[in-house]
C-alpha cells in the first residue's frame, strides 16, 4: 500500500487534503446565494507533440471555428463562457496569436501566458520572458499597468520553482520572485498530482511564504484572507483536487479535462464541494479547472459534447439559486482581490478590480 501511494504520490499531498477536509467542515455556510466564479484555463499548445505548422494551424483554426458556437450558455450576468488560453511561448506563430485575439474581441476569453523550459538560471530566462511577452503585446493580449505588463502564469511540464525531484524542465530556483518582478501577478500551475511537483497545499488560494529564492517554495504559504493583502508576490490560485466517488470507483479528482475524461455533472458537483474561497467569503467560490485543449481529441470533446455538458451542468447550478460568473484567470485574481479588500455583494462588480483588461478584449 505505501509502495502505491508512493508511486501515485499521493504522499506529497494528502495530508493537506485531511486538513482541508477539517477546515472544508467547520467553514460556516453561507445565508444567502453562493457565486460560483468558474475558470477554465488551458493550458493551449497547438504544436503539442511536436506537431508540424500546419497541424498547429489546424488546431487553432478549430477553436477559432466552433467556440463561438458555445455562446448560446450564459451565465448569470449574460455572459458566454470565457475561455483562458495560455499560450506557450516558444510556439510562438502569428497566426496563432491572431485567432485568438479575434476570439478575445469577441468577448470569449483572454490569452495568457504558458512557458515550458529548462536549464535555466533567472538570469538566462527573464530576459526570453520579456521578449515573449513583448511579442504577445503586439497582438494586443496582456494588460497593462503603469506602463509594464500585467499577466497570469502557468508553468509547463508543472515544474514551478524548479519543483521536480529530478531538477528538469525549470532549473530556476527563485522563479516566483523572479516571475513577479516582471509583472506576474498570480500563478494556476496546480493542482499537478499524480505529478511529483504538486506541493502540500491543496484546495487554497494563497501568498507563497518563506524564502522564496529556494526551491519549491510554493510549498509554503498563507491563506488568502478578508484584510489581508501581499503586493510583493504572486498570487497562488489552486483548482479543485481531492478523492471522489464515481459510481462503486475512486478516482482522484485533479480538475484535469481531456477527451477521455471529460467533464461530467458529478465532476462539476465535486469541484464546487470542494469550496475554495477567500477565507471570510464562503459565498465566493473559486472552481478552477485545466485542460490542453489544442490536441485534438480534448478540443472535440470541449467543443462538442463534453462543453455541452460542462455548462448545462454549471447551469443547473442557476436554476437551483445560485449566480454562476464565468470568469478568466484575470478577472478571477480581481475578484479575489476585492474579496481580500473586502468587498462583498456580487463579485461581477469587481472583474476589472485592480488589473484592467488588455487592450485587444476592450
Amino acid at each position: 500500500m505505501l509502495a502505491r501511494i508512493r508511486k501515485k504520490n499521493l504522499h506529497t499531498w494528502l495530508p493537506d487534503y485531511a486538513r482541508h477536509l477539517i477546515r472544508r467542515a467547520r467553514t460556516s455556510q453561507p445565508s444567502g446565494p453562493r457565486h460560483i466564479l468558474f475558470a477554465l484555463c488551458d493550458h493551449y499548445e497547438p504544436l503539442w507533440g511536436h506537431a508540424p505548422d500546419d497541424i498547429g494551424h489546424a488546431r487553432v483554426d478549430a477553436w477559432a471555428a466552433r467556440y463561438p458556437a458555445l455562446s448560446e450558455f450564459r451565465d448569470s450576468d449574460g455572459r458566454p463562457p470565457r475561455h483562458g488560453w495560455f499560450f506557450p511561448g516558444e510556439e510562438y506563430r502569428p497566426h496563432f496569436l491572431d485567432r485568438l485575439a479575434a476570439l478575445a474581441r469577441a468577448g470569449f476569453g483572454e490569452v495568457e501566458f504558458h512557458l515550458h523550459h529548462d536549464g535555466d538560471t533567472s538570469e538566462s530566462l527573464a530576459p526570453r520572458i520579456e521578449s515573449h511577452l513583448a511579442t504577445f503585446a503586439e497582438h494586443g493580449h496582456l494588460s497593462r499597468v503603469d506602463g509594464g505588463f500585467r499577466w497570469a502564469f502557468i508553468h509547463g511540464n508543472w515544474s514551478l520553482a524548479n519543483g521536480r525531484p529530478d531538477g528538469r524542465w525549470c532549473g530556476v530556483d527563485d522563479e516566483l520572485p523572479m516571475l513577479h518582478q516582471l509583472g506576474c501577478y498570480v500563478d494556476l500551475t496546480f493542482p499537478s498530482a499524480p505529478d511529483p511537483c504538486q506541493p502540500d497545499k491543496v484546495n487554497q488560494i494563497y501568498w507563497p511564504t518563506g524564502d522564496l529564492t529556494k526551491r519549491r517554495s510554493y510549498e509554503h504559504g498563507e491563506r488568502a484572507r478578508v484584510g489581508t493583502m501581499r503586493d510583493d508576490r504572486l498570487l497562488m490560485i489552486t483548482g479543485p483536487l481531492g478523492l471522489a466517488f464515481e459510481g462503486l470507483r475512486l478516482r482522484l479528482e485533479n480538475s484535469a479535462l481531456t477527451g477521455d475524461d471529460p467533464p461530467t455533472a458529478s465532476r462539476v458537483e465535486t469541484w464546487i464541494q470542494q469550496g475554495i474561497h477567500i477565507e471570510g467569503r464562503p459565498e465566493w467560490i473559486f472552481v478552477k479547472v485545466h485542460t490542453h485543449g489544442a490536441i485534438e481529441k480534448t478540443a472535440d470533446s470541449l467543443l462538442g459534447a463534453g462543453g455541452r455538458t460542462l455548462h448545462t451542468a454549471l447551469a443547473e447550478y442557476m436554476r437551483r439559486g445560485d449566480q454562476l460568473h464565468y470568469v478568466t484567470a484575470r478577472e478571477m485574481f480581481n475578484i479575489a482581490r476585492a474579496a481580500m479588500d473586502g468587498k462583498t455583494g456580487n463579485p461581477n462588480a469587481y472583474f476589472d478590480y485592480v488589473i484592467p483588461p488588455p487592450p485587444i478584449a476592450t
